[in-house]
């Protein structure tokens, strides 16, 4: 059965003067993404769909580089949409990311709301693998719509519980065949480790 893995972007570098959909890898995220290379999981995928930010696109073509694949660009996999108050100072990121995960059908400072982003990117996905065949594929994106979607596959509502490590990098795997989660989110540059990352 394939495997959909969804990958969020790894480090990026934050300029507050350019629109935050802008920002690309940093060079550690540069590093993160080329170590995931190594991985074991890598070596199956067949297709890679990324969204349209820059981050995520860089992510997905150093992927596709390694595999000799093309990058399938889906504008609607961006992140929630922030550009209501753009970039946002961490701590103060975080406090109105806390807002948007408890308050779903609210929105945030003008944020898009939790549940409409839920719905565009669970809508998205299932496109994409409508027409995917038999293959693995490598679905690039954000930690925040990917905790969305993750919510969705593992039938959980919506929360900031499951939302990725900080920092960004990190990839859960989906049967989708079965319709069920594999496991959680885990490194993109670490060795899968039986029992983690586990949806019980």
């Amino acid at each position: 059965m394939p495997v959909a893995y969804y990958i969020t972007h790894p480090q990026v570098q934050i300029d507050a003067g350019i629109p935050v959909p802008q920002w690309g890898l940093s060079d550690i995220g540069r590093a993160r993404a080329a170590a995931m290379l190594d991985q074991p999981w890598i070596g199956s995928i067949r297709r890679i769909v990324s969204s349209g930010e820059r981050k995520a696109i860089e992510t997905a073509e150093i992927l596709a580089r390694h595999l000799r694949l093309a990058v399938e660009v889906r504008e609607r996999m961006h992140e929630n949409d922030r550009s209501a108050t753009g970039f946002l100072p961490p701590p103060e990121f975080e406090a109105v990311a806390d807002q948007f995960f408890a308050n779903p059908h609210s929105s945030i400072r003008g944020w898009e709301r939790a549940i409409d982003a839920q719905h565009r990117i669970v809508s998205e996905v299932d496109t994409v693998l409508g027409t995917n065949g038999a293959d693995d594929i490598a679905l690039v994106g954000h930690g925040g719509v990917g905790t969305l979607l993750l919510l969705s596959l593992s039938g959980r509502k919506i929360s900031r519980e499951a939302d990725q490590p900080a920092g960004g990098g990190n990839y859960f795997a989906y049967d989708v065949g079965a319709r069920r989660v594999i496991h959680g989110w885990l490194p993109i540059d670490r060795p899968v480790q039986l029992g983690a990352g586990q949806f019980s």
